[in-house]
């Protein structure tokens, strides 16, 4: 998707992160459940490493951290929507000091997921207990400005939401936001953003994963 096709970003406080230079170069993979994305994080982290050899850091949210371990317990346990939002926000604040110092020391930082998994998923989630999507979309913008570094290319896997549950069938055990329609509303507000966000660039994920890691590979050499 062309820059030129998306409506001017509407203008935003500079988020706290961004006064911290950096010498580095940040990488956001997003999509639905069943996109492919980690698979094709980890593959574009494996060939990024052989050209870049002790450069290249790839990263996941929610982290490993107690917060993150946090964050899990709260999904598993059917947790108060809005507490479980305010710890995904928690553990991208500790996550964030991390990626900052990454960047600092010249890394390619490649993130499965970040902010804009938190807007879309949650947004979905609390569209009803905060009077529609848009609300919620925009107090959850608002929590995550302040803490978030804005990417430097953040690639969207798109993917049919039927073809993301089919694949998500073979999974053992399937978390709550592994439902077609909650998953509909979620690619609803993935696609929302990636209009308003010039860092943002979509990948057909229907097509197969090599393909997809090619075109991936192309667009971050490009900022490396």
């Amino acid at each position: 998707m062309s820059a030129s096709a998306r409506p001017e970003p509407a203008s935003t406080p500079e988020s706290l992160s961004e006064s911290v230079p950096r010498k580095g170069v940040f990488i956001v993979f997003e999509g639905i459940d069943g996109s492919g994305k980690s698979t094709v994080a980890k593959m574009v982290f494996e060939a990024l490493s052989e050209d870049l050899p002790g450069r290249v850091v790839l990263t996941a949210e929610p982290t490993e951290s107690f917060i993150g371990k946090a964050v899990r317990h709260a999904n598993q346990s059917g947790a108060d929507e809005l507490a479980e939002a305010l710890l995904f926000v928690a553990d991208r604040a500790e996550h964030t000091k991390e990626i900052r110092a990454w960047l600092s020391q010249g890394k390619v930082v490649l993130c499965d997921r970040y902010y804009t998994s938190t807007i879309a998923y949650q947004g979905a989630l609390l569209k009803e207990r905060m009077g529609g999507a848009k609300r919620a979309v925009e107090w959850l913008k608002a929590m995550n400005e302040p803490i978030i570094v804005h990417p430097d290319l953040s690639l969207l896997l798109t993917v049919s939401v039927t073809t993301a549950i089919e694949r998500l069938s073979s999974r053992s055990t399937l978390t709550k936001f592994e439902d077609l329609r909650y998953l509909n509303d979620v690619d609803l507000i993935y696609r929302g953003l990636c209009m308003e966000d010039p860092s943002f660039h979509t990948l057909d994920a229907n097509r197969p994963v090599h393909e997809v890691v090619a075109e991936a590979l192309v667009l971050i050499r490009s900022k490396v």
